[in-house]
C-alpha cells in the first residue's frame, strides 16, 4: 500500500484528546477537518484548524454531507460510549481506509475493534502504565512497541561499562539489543559491535517487555 501520511484526517470529537490531536496534526501541516457537537467547542478552536464543523457524528447523512467518505483516514475520539461505536461502525459502512478510536476502557476497546476500528487507543491507560514505568526512577523513557515488546531509554550498567557490545553477551543473557548511544553532549548514534559503553551514556535498549525491565533492574 502506497504511504499515506500526508493524506488529510477527519477527527471527530473536539474533547482534549480529540481537540489536541487536531492541533498537533494542524501544525505538522496536515489538513484536518474536526467535527464536534458542540458549537462552543467548535468556534474556540475557529482560526487553529484547517476545518470546523458542528455535526451530529451519529448520523450518516450529516458525515456524507460533510464529505467524511473521501477521506482516508478518520480518527473517533468521542468519549461518550454509545456515540463513540455507532460513529465508529458508521465509518465502517462509509469504507474508511484507516479509522481510528479513543476508547476509555478495555471493554470499550474490545467493542470498537469488533466494529471495524483498525487502530484503538486508550490514552488515559497508556499513559499511566508508561508513568508507571518511570516513576521507580531505573528508566529515563518507556514506549511499548508491541503488546509485549518495548523500547527503553536508560543508564548502562556498571558491569557492561568499557566493554565492546559484541563481546558483552547482553542479547544471550537478557534478550535485550542495545539500539543507540547517547555519550555526554553528544547526539544518539546507532550502536555497533565496537560500541564502548562509558558512564554517563544514555542507551536505548529494545526487547520483550519482561526483558527490557529486567535488564534496567540493573543500572
Amino acid at each position: 500500500m502506497a504511504e499515506r501520511s500526508n493524506d488529510p484526517v477527519v477527527v471527530i470529537g473536539l474533547g482534549r484528546f480529540g481537540s489536541s490531536l487536531a492541533l498537533e496534526l494542524t501544525r505538522r501541516g496536515t489538513e484536518v477537518l474536526a467535527i464536534d457537537n458542540r458549537p462552543k467547542i467548535v468556534q474556540g478552536l475557529a482560526g487553529n484548524i484547517t476545518h470546523l464543523a458542528t455535526a451530529d457524528a451519529t448520523d450518516l447523512d450529516a458525515l456524507q454531507q460533510l464529505g467524511v467518505p473521501e477521506f482516508y483516514r478518520a480518527v473517533v475520539a468521542i468519549g461518550d460510549l454509545e456515540a463513540s461505536i455507532l460513529t465508529a461502525s458508521l465509518l465502517v459502512e462509509l469504507e474508511i481506509d484507516d479509522i481510528w478510536a479513543k476508547a476509555v476502557s478495555q471493554q470499550h476497546r474490545r467493542i470498537l475493534s469488533r466494529v471495524g476500528a483498525h487502530h484503538v487507543v486508550l490514552p488515559e491507560h497508556d499513559m499511566g502504565e508508561r508513568v508507571a514505568h518511570l516513576v521507580g526512577g531505573r528508566l529515563l523513557d518507556y514506549m511499548e512497541v508491541d503488546e509485549n515488546f518495548a523500547l527503553i531509554k536508560t543508564r548502562p550498567p556498571k558491569e557492561y561499562v568499557g566493554l565492546p557490545l559484541g563481546e558483552s553477551g547482553l542479547r544471550r543473557k537478557y534478550g535485550v539489543t542495545v539500539v543507540a548511544v547517547k555519550k555526554e553532549n553528544e547526539e544518539f548514534t546507532y550502536a555497533t559491535a565496537d560500541t564502548e559503553l562509558s558512564y554517563g551514556d544514555i542507551i536505548l535498549v529494545s526487547g520483550r517487555t519482561d526483558q527490557v525491565e529486567r535488564f534496567a533492574d540493573l543500572s
